[in-house]
């Protein structure tokens, strides 16, 4: 896909990650749809977006806790995107989700049954097309459930089976599914924990490891690299190995 992309949409666009996959497509996009669940500020992310670049920008909302998982923003879409990139994503915390279902449950559905809702809808719209490009932002912690965060990394896990699956059932239609699985990223997310330098990367570097993926028509990206090995050994450890590590 060397060709500019006409339409590219974002999903999460008001997120640090999103806001950076939203810039960065800018520069290599004629159309850029801008999609969120806070309004007021996705509209100053339409603004900034028309002062900075020359592209067309729209915006709409889509929140992935309502019942369709969202799935109602398709049909405002005109047109239909090119590129979909969906960057949405709550960490929660491990002990509120431990102890109180309703926590738990949307950390679950922020992070999986939401973003997996939209984009298969997004797939069969593709599909009927022929083509075009689904990007779902997974991550790392979906590798193996660990004590500090496994609600999270379980609907996570969940999001990384869904684009596999969704991969290969695109696979001869003409739509390319690419799962990205970032580590440790400088966001609001993220701010005051300690994270170690070499392997946090920023918002600019998973926007650029997206953008290049979409070209080259990867199928799984890790941001950053050593991410790749590091997650190979983590998965051959042993259960009752990994039980006193995750603890760790």
């Amino acid at each position: 896909m060397n060709e500019r992309i006409e339409t590219a949409l974002v999903i999460g666009a008001t997120s640090d990650i999103g806001r950076a996959i939203a810039h960065t497509l800018a520069e290599d996009s004629r159309t850029l749809q801008l999609a969120a669940r806070d309004a007021a500020r996705l509209q100053r992310e339409m603004q900034d977006h028309r002062v900075r670049t020359e592209v067309a920008v729209t915006a709409y909302r889509c929140d992935v806790l309502d019942e369709d998982g969202g799935v109602s923003l398709l049909d405002a879409l005109d047109p239909l995107p090119d590129v979909a990139v969906c960057v949405v994503g709550l960490l929660g915390d491990q002990t509120e989700s431990r102890r109180d279902g309703t926590a738990a449950e949307q950390v679950m559905r922020t992070n999986y049954v939401g973003p997996a809702l939209l984009m298969g809808a997004l797939a069969e719209r593709f599909e009927q097309r022929g083509s075009g490009v689904l990007v779902g932002v997974s991550s790392v912690a979906g590798e193996r459930g660990r004590t500090s965060n496994y609600v999270y990394g379980s609907a996570k896990a969940g999001f990384t089976a869904f684009l596999s699956g969704l991969r290969g059932r695109m696979a001869t239609s003409g739509v390319h599914v690419v799962t990205v699985k970032p580590g440790f990223v400088y966001t609001r997310m993220t701010d005051g924990m300690d994270l170690p330098g070499r392997l946090t990367a920023t918002p600019e570097e998973v926007a650029t490891a997206v953008v290049a993926a979409i070209r080259r028509r990867r199928d799984v990206i890790y941001v950053r690299r050593l991410w790749r090995p590091i997650m190979f050994v983590l998965r051959a450890v042993p259960e009752r190995l990994f039980k006193r590590m995750s603890r760790l």
